[in-house]
């Protein structure tokens, strides 16, 4: 009976392994090697390591915890999770089975930009999801947001207040936003193009927007908040509750709602915060908090039955 096992090998569940194992506790990482931010070559606003890159992270986090002998990261997809409190058993795809007093659930959530040709493939590299990750990179240049929905398309009154003169819209099709939402983006001098895009080309700084009526525009960079889902559905196998954007309910402690499971990173929120960061600096932190939270309880459980 191992004291944690953790599913996710990212920055999250990385840093709460570390926790845990400078505690001399039991732990396992299971790692699948699917990341997020997989396609970016650099990361931002994690301090001492702005511009980093985060493969080179993830690589020195396993190395440091090979420190602490009681940590195993072991390779490996989990195919499902099951039980309760002081005996969780964790199923991995190769059929052995691991079994733990409490889980930290470090899965995180992945993008799922539009199935538009050239979209997805770009995604990360010269389309950009986050304007604190990649908006200083993309200072100056002209910049267009895909997006159809009223979060998505305010994006752009955002990057032209702080980042660039020439902003470009395109909904992708869409007609129906809020006439108040066409006056604000007009105002700032955004323009808004609702033509079906028909694919991208180009690479950063060399973009084309092909469109529906024959029309190419020129853009050096483009900005698109992808809708997300979970990565895994273990927080919802195991009966946590899930918030209205798909996010796992957590309190401050990184508690979820079933007893004995944890969750860390853009997986997971507390209700209070209106969306799930998707900061490496946040998910460490996150994975930290879940850690010390989930020793401590542990520790008292342990007094207790002794």
């Amino acid at each position: 009976m191992l004291d944690v096992i953790v599913i996710g090998g990212g920055p999250a569940g990385l840093s709460a392994a570390l926790v845990l194992g400078r505690q001399r506790r039991r732990v396992l990482v299971a790692d699948s090697g699917q990341v997020r931010n997989a396609p970016a070559d650099e990361m931002h606003m994690y301090l001492s390591r702005d511009g980093f890159s985060p493969h080179e992270l993830l690589a020195l986090g396993r190395a440091e915890l090979a420190a602490y002998p009681g940590v195993e990261v072991r390779q490996g997809q989990v195919s499902s999770v099951s039980g309760g409190i002081d005996d969780f058993t964790v199923e991995f795809a190769d059929g052995s089975r691991e079994r733990a007093r409490r889980l930290i659930l470090a899965t995180g959530q992945m993008d799922e930009p539009y199935d538009i040709p050239g979209v997805p493939e770009r995604f990360g590299r010269s389309i950009f999801h986050c304007p604190f990750c990649h908006g200083w990179e993309a200072s100056g240049k002209t910049l267009a947001v895909l997006g159809r929905d009223v979060p998505q398309v305010m994006l752009g009154l955002y990057l032209a207040d702080r980042y660039s003169e020439d902003v470009v819209v395109v909904t992708h099709g869409a007609h129906e936003l809020p006439d108040e939402v066409i006056a604000k983006l007009l105002a700032r001098g955004v323009q808004v193009r609702t033509e079906p895009l028909v694919k991208v080309t180009g690479e950063l700084d060399g973009l084309q927007l092909h469109f529906a009526d024959g029309s190419v525009l020129e853009r050096q960079a483009m900005f698109h908040r992808a809708p997300t889902r979970q990565r895994a559905p273990f927080a919802a196998d195991l009966g946590c509750a899930i918030l209205e954007d798909g996010c796992v309910q957590v309190d401050e402690l990184q508690a979820t709602t079933v007893p004995g499971v944890f969750s860390a990173g853009d997986m997971a929120r507390v209700p209070a915060v209106p969306d799930a960061l998707t900061l490496v600096s946040q998910a460490a932190a996150d994975g930290v908090r879940a850690a010390v939270w989930l020793e401590q309880g542990l520790f008292r459980a342990t007094l207790a039955d002794s």
